[in-house]
């Protein structure tokens, strides 16, 4: 049996009349940069999470990026975050002229540890990132409540966690801004590249619309550099048509990852992904943890498994961050994760008899 580690086909064949109906609208009405099919995805994203505004933009990196930028970080301040995230986390930091600062993460969770946040704090700090690792949420009040008492920014990187809950709270709606990103593998992807920030600030959603937008309010009027980085018309209209299944979906998500959990439970040798008493957590990544991760990969894919890994090198051990000094056993919990996660086939549209033979397989390999 062939069980792929994401299938966008299946998918697309479930909503095939509708995403050709969108298009073609958009076409009809030569609608393709930013417009009329980006507003209407926008007014429904904000209604989706529970907020005032929503921007899109063009990619989940511009989301970071742009929200930064708005709300004022540049130049010689410090941005804290986690390093088990995609470098797109960092990089908005770095691109803004910041110096990330990283933390290691919880253990059970995977997100970031709050209990390490006020040791790494600053007089240059502006901002905290937490990252919504794999589809669950960061403890946010004690983040929130840190940020409070020192005057920071917090900024939601919530690229994985489209309709995340926090103790009923979606996710990206507890920050001053949140980030999405709809990579075509997200649990809301476009068929592209594009991104949103949300947030209830007035203020922050016009100064990110003009920074998406060149720097201008009004055509030809730059009160600001900004940046291209509108989304398209095409990628909004697909948005608007996958968004009215996000729900259905995510819950099929989650049944997935349950039926994972009740056959893998009390394995020897394998640490199950846990969903934290606060949390709603959407599963965009089924991440277990093993030991001997490349015989294991090796092992599933000759049995026409597809796994992943997400990610093989923390941030603070990547080339392009060894000017910020970090060494090997900076952050032990991550690097021990990183060693670790083998990320197992998870879609929505993930059969129980796929589960079933992905289990026996892996049992069978720990067996040995």
């Amino acid at each position: 049996m062939k069980v792929p580690f994401l299938d966008l086909k299946i998918q697309y064949q479930s909503i095939k009349d509708e995403i050709h109906i969108a298009l073609e609208q958009v076409m009809e009405n030569t609608a393709f940069a930013g417009g009329p099919f980006v507003a209407q995805f926008e007014k429904e994203f904000a209604e989706f999470c529970g907020v005032e505004h929503a921007i899109g933009v063009g990619s989940g990196t511009d989301a970071l990026w742009l929200s930064l930028l708005a709300l004022g970080v540049g130049e010689g301040d410090e941005v804290i975050t986690v390093p088990d995230t995609f470098i797109a986390t960092a990089e908005a930091i770095s691109f803004c002229g910041a110096k990330p600062v990283f933390v290691d993460v919880d253990e059970k969770t995977y997100n970031m540890n709050p209990s390490l946040i006020e040791a790494a704090i600053t007089p240059k700090t502006k901002a905290i990132i937490p990252v919504h690792l794999f589809g669950q949420m960061a403890d946010m009040d004690a983040i929130v409540n840190i940020a409070k008492n020192h005057g920071l920014y917090v900024i939601e990187d919530a690229c994985q966690a489209h309709g995340s809950l926090y103790k009923g709270h979606t996710a990206g709606t507890m920050g001053s801004v949140g980030c999405f990103s709809f990579y075509p593998g997200k649990n809301l992807g476009a068929y592209g590249e594009a991104g949103a920030v949300v947030t209830n600030s007035a203020d922050l959603a016009d100064k990110i619309r003009v920074l998406r937008d060149h720097g201008q309010a009004k055509k030809y009027y730059h009160d600001s550099i900004g940046w291209n980085a509108r989304m398209d018309g095409f990628q909004g209209a697909v948005l608007s048509v996958k968004l009215k299944h996000l729900n259905i979906w995510n819950e099929a998500r989650r049944k997935n990852a349950l039926l994972y959990n009740a056959l893998l439970v009390g394995t020897n040798g394998i640490i199950l992904p846990r969903e934290a008493d606060y949390s709603k957590h959407v599963y965009h990544i089924y991440a277990i943890r093993v030991q001997n991760r490349d015989d294991f990969i090796s092992a599933l894919g000759q049995k026409e498994i597809n796994c992943g890994i997400h990610y093989p090198i923390p941030l603070h051990l990547q080339s392009a961050y060894t000017f910020l000094g970090y060494k090997k056993n900076s952050f032990p919990v991550v690097e021990t994760c990183a060693s670790e996660f083998v990320s197992l086939p998870m879609f929505p549209e993930l059969t129980s008899g796929q589960i079933e033979y992905v289990v026996s397989e892996i049992k069978q390999f720990l067996n040995r």
